[in-house]
């Protein structure tokens, strides 16, 4: 029997089909990243995304089409989080758009609506580039009309948008020679596949299932995370304040994984600990103080995926009702101006707090904070006038979309990386408007280098430089230009590639596992061999990243 007309209840379970799809497959299009970094997070951001939106349309599930879209925008448009995320917002924003009048739809106006959202994601990106998830919502929204034209029936013209999706997808790597050299399709085009073959399987009344091999840990979770909220009288009383989740993939030249030793060693680090694991994978929830130590523990028995690090603190505060943003000072009488600014590290945060921030999200690489979270931070200051500093280019869209929703004068400082946002701080004036303050501190931040250690996931080669998987690799303004199996040999050819003659400042910020007697060496090194440099230390304790390296 053939589809002729799309209404609510059925385009509801699209959405849903679509969700639980791209969740099934989160992991794999994590795995996509281009960089062999240990924070390639665009399918978990989707996930988180794309779930935001299906919890929405669940709760207003009705015949009229245009109402169940309107509420997959919203649930979107808030959950947001990431570059992907965001973009993948605005593909709903414009289809929610395009039929928030109408009562059900024909293949036509399906079609249509779809190339909407395409043209309204294309507008919300600065400067598109081709071979991403927008390259494959544009053909695939293109193939749709096309299709439609002729073709009424939805099963059919889904087919072909899918089918449009996948070659879109297997292009390109052809649009964009990083995805070739590496030899990987686009994550968030792959993301965004797995979605409309969830609304396929919807039409013609499949299912998918989660294809993971280890039971779901969420339910186990939740429990664990109820339970810590009874035991606690306040959020103060948290003793391990950082929810962190990881899956090892295990590999023979690693140590070998025992079971019961793996529970014993961790147990050291917090509590609330679970572990699920079968011959080939182990999977880690637990509650620390120190996330990147447990990371670099599990790191010894294989390859680390899909991480995610939540504080903790904040989400006990959500589940007892305090509802306060992390670090932000509690809601008091209004203020002119407020500097709401994205950190990954309790001593980053804190000197970001020394040095003007107003409040400080929780957030970085491997949790970027939703468009929801961060107009949550900004309503929590109380001020007349914010300036929001995202200090990580995927968090960019997001903080602009959080603009947008609010109702107060607000700018966004689009600083990529912590020593950005740290030099756009110091040249904050709060007797300037908030435009020329976004203007003065985007300056700012354009004057600093930005370097980082990190290690590596996988073996590949990108612009020439050879990475061995657990090499440690140095990071100069996005670009990985040094690895070496040794982390100080790393960490000093990577100052070399980023310092010279008109440099004057050097602040390290160093991270979880790296020892002051290692930061002191660093130190000598640096103001042996250039004499000229001010050295700064301070104990960013980041999870991941070994080093921070400022240079100005």
């Amino acid at each position: 029997m053939s589809i002729t007309s799309l209404e609510g209840k059925r385009f509801a379970q699209m959405v849903i089909q679509g969700a639980t799809q791209l969740s099934a497959n989160a992991q794999l299009v994590d795995a996509l990243n281009v960089f062999p970094v240990p924070d390639g997070d665009t399918g978990t951001n989707m996930n988180l995304s794309m779930t935001s939106g299906a919890k929405e349309v669940q709760n207003h599930i009705q015949d009229h089409i245009g109402n169940v879209a309107t509420a997959l925008s919203k649930g979107l448009l808030m959950g947001a989080r990431g570059n992907s995320g965001v973009i993948l917002s605005q593909l709903f924003r414009g289809f929610g758009k395009a039929i928030e009048g109408k009562e059900s739809l024909s293949s036509a106006e399906f079609a249509n609506a779809l190339q909407t959202g395409v043209e309204t994601a294309y507008k919300a990106v600065m400067k598109p580039v081709e071979g991403t998830i927008l390259t494959v919502a544009k053909d695939a929204a293109r193939k749709g009309v096309t299709a439609a034209e002729t073709e009424t029936d939805f099963v059919k013209l889904m087919q072909a948008i899918v089918d449009e999706a996948q070659a879109s997808l297997n292009r390109t790597p052809d649009l964009l020679p990083v995805l070739k050299e590496v030899g990987v399709v686009d994550s968030g085009g792959q993301g965004l596949l797995f979605v409309y073959e969830g609304f396929l399987a919807e039409l013609k009344g499949e299912k998918v299932s989660n294809q993971s091999s280890l039971p779901s840990m969420n339910d186990l979770v939740s429990a664990e995370h109820h339970k810590a909220a009874q035991d606690f009288m306040s959020t103060e009383d948290i003793e391990f304040g950082y929810c962190t989740e990881f899956m090892v993939r295990f590999e023979e030249d690693k140590q070998s994984f025992v079971d019961e030793d793996f529970r014993q060693d961790l147990s050291e680090f917090g509590d609330s600990l679970l572990v699920i694991s079968d011959e080939e994978l182990a999977k880690v929830h637990i509650h620390s103080e120190q996330p990147g130590d447990v990371l670099t523990y599990g790191h010894r028995y294989g390859s680390l995926i899909n991480i995610k690090i939540e504080n903790m603190r904040q989400q006990h505060s959500s589940i007892v009702g305090e509802s306060k943003p992390v670090k932000a000072p509690a809601k008091t009488q209004e203020v002119d101006f407020a500097i709401v600014t994205v950190s990954m590290g309790e001593g980053i945060a804190e000197l970001y707090k020394s040095i003007g921030a107003t409040a400080v999200i929780e957030g970085g690489q491997t949790m970027n904070p939703s468009t929801e979270d961060i107009v949550k931070a900004v309503e929590e200051v109380n001020a007349k006038k914010v300036i929001i500093m995202p200090n990580n280019k995927n968090i960019i869209m997001a903080a602009e979309q959080a603009a947008e929703v609010l109702e107060m004068e607000v700018a966004v400082v689009p600083t990529k990386t912590v020593p950005q946002g740290m030099a756009a701080l110091l040249a904050f004036n709060p007797s300037a408007t908030v435009e020329d303050n976004k203007q003065l501190m985007t300056e700012a931040s354009k004057q600093v280098k930005t370097g980082q250690i990190t290690f590596a996931v996988r073996d590949t080669t990108i612009d020439g430089v050879a990475i061995s998987k657990d090499d440690f690799m140095g990071i100069s303004e996005g670009k990985i230009v040094v690895s070496d199996s040794d982390r100080q040999k790393s960490s000093k050819s990577l100052l070399e590639k980023m310092l010279d003659e008109d440099s004057e400042i050097l602040t390290i910020l160093y991270g979880e596992g790296v020892t002051e007697k290692e930061v002191e060496s660093l130190r000598d090194y640096v103001e042996e061999h250039y004499e000229d440099v001010e050295v700064e230390v301070h104990n960013g304790k980041q999870p991941l990243y070994s080093y921070i390296f400022s240079v100005e």
